[in-house]
């Protein structure tokens, strides 16, 4: 293995060397994590903290296993899909990207939407949501990767320092924080909702992007597995702090009967009453940040994936982190317009079912895939996993799988 040369050393000392953790743990907190837990905080309390912890820790493990593959052999997760495993895995992945990255790219335009109007409401939603959607493809299209990493820790910055200045300012019994941190506790007819929340934390498909970010950072070879374990370490510590935040806000706080996105209004409203109109504010302007970071981060990324799949299936040989090809572009494009249409057309029940069991599937899938592939020493060599890595991506699985198993029965049957 060739050491790092001075300039990929000088890139990896000090904190300033970090980004791409923090990056693809932004992308992750989309709309409906932030919903999730802000309804899991409002039935349950502070009792299910250690959900939000646990589902922090699984993240971290699956995304140093992405990164663990791609620094031990020089290619991408999805290329060594393609490489080593069934090729009906590749041509899954391939047709869930493009049906996952519709639904979820009019998902987080509306969200944007919602959460410009909720400050701006001179202009309507469908014309928020469309602005913010034209914007990130503009920043996408013109800019590099060092331009979106300082815009994405920016909004980051601003969206843990909102929503957690909220929950220490709405303030919580410390006791009560600390048995439901580190006393596990599995409320009656709260499983599901739970798994979910488990499950949204940190993402799902866009941990994938991060083998194109270190990539970017011209991350390589073993020397920068410590420095990927530092990046994701301290990246999910902070998207766990921020789910913990969200579950105090809604279990202080007490909103009235609401559901979806009108959750996170009623949570905008109750804090205005407890806190004044500088708590609402800042909570909007934290949940603004929150979904337009992640949909920045989603325009940036996702584009990565597809076209590393076509050009990896159609055998050239071409730079995976190119932005500027046809086929990230064309993806880029794909994000940005036809979702839009979802704004104005209430989406078939078709398509939420297969939308749920797809995305409650992957998670497992990716789970599994890594136990194969980072357990084989004639492909990664001593970057192996080690025990505890197994362990945790064994149990990840069993609890992933059955929140896949939740949903095909709610939806299937």
């Amino acid at each position: 293995m060739q050491p790092p040369t001075p300039s990929t050393e000088k890139q990896t000392r000090g904190w300033r060397a970090l980004g791409p953790g923090f990056v693809v743990a932004a992308t992750g907190v989309g709309a409906g994590d932030l919903i999730a837990a802000a309804v899991a905080g409002q039935r349950f309390g502070l009792s299910i903290i250690w959900v939000v912890a646990l589902g922090a820790l699984f993240k971290a493990f699956l995304n140093e296993g992405v990164s663990r593959w791609q620094l031990a052999t020089g290619t991408t997760l999805i290329e060594g899909w393609i490489s080593h495993l069934p090729r009906w895995v590749a041509w899954y992945f391939l047709l869930y990207l493009c049906f996952w990255g519709f639904l979820v790219a009019a998902a987080l335009v509306s969200a944007c939407g919602l959460a410009a109007h909720s400050l701006f409401p001179a202009l309507p939603i469908p014309a928020w949501a469309t602005l913010h959607s034209l914007l990130g493809a503009f920043l996408v299209w013109i800019g590099r990767y060092a331009v979106f990493e300082t815009i994405m820790k920016g909004l980051i910055a601003a969206m843990f320092a909102m929503v957690i200045a909220c929950a220490i300012w709405i303030g919580a019994p410390a006791s009560e924080l600390l048995s439901g941190l580190f006393i596990p506790t599995i409320p009656e007819g709260s499983a599901r909702l739970l798994l979910g929340v488990m499950g949204g934390v940190g993402g799902s498909a866009t941990l994938l992007c991060y083998g194109y970010w270190i990539r970017e950072k011209g991350w390589k070879g073993q020397a920068m597995q410590r420095r990927a374990w530092i990046d994701l370490g301290s990246a999910y510590t902070l998207t766990g702090l921020f789910g913990i935040a969200l579950i105090v806000i809604a279990a202080t706080a007490k909103p009235g009967d609401a559901s979806g996105s009108a959750l996170i209004l009623a949570l905008s409203e109750r804090l205005g009453e407890i806190l004044g109109p500088v708590g609402k504010v800042a909570f909007l302007i934290g949940f603004w940040c929150a979904v337009f970071s992640s949909l920045l981060g989603v325009w940036q990324g996702v584009p990565y994936l597809f076209s590393n799949y076509i050009q990896t299936l159609s055998r050239k040989k071409t730079d995976s982190t190119s932005s500027r090809s046809s086929s990230y572009r064309g993806f880029l494009l794909f994000l940005a317009l036809p979702p839009l249409a979802m704004l104005f057309f209430q989406r078939p029940l078709t398509i939420v079912i297969l939308y749920a069991v797809a995305g409650a599937f992957f998670m497992p899938f990716l789970a599994a895939t890594l136990l194969i592939m980072n357990n084989r020493a004639s492909w990664v060599g001593e970057m192996k996993n080690g025990l505890a890595t197994n362990i945790i991506l064994v149990c990840s699985l069993i609890l992933f799988a059955l929140l896949f198993g939740f949903e095909v029965a709610q939806r299937l049957f």
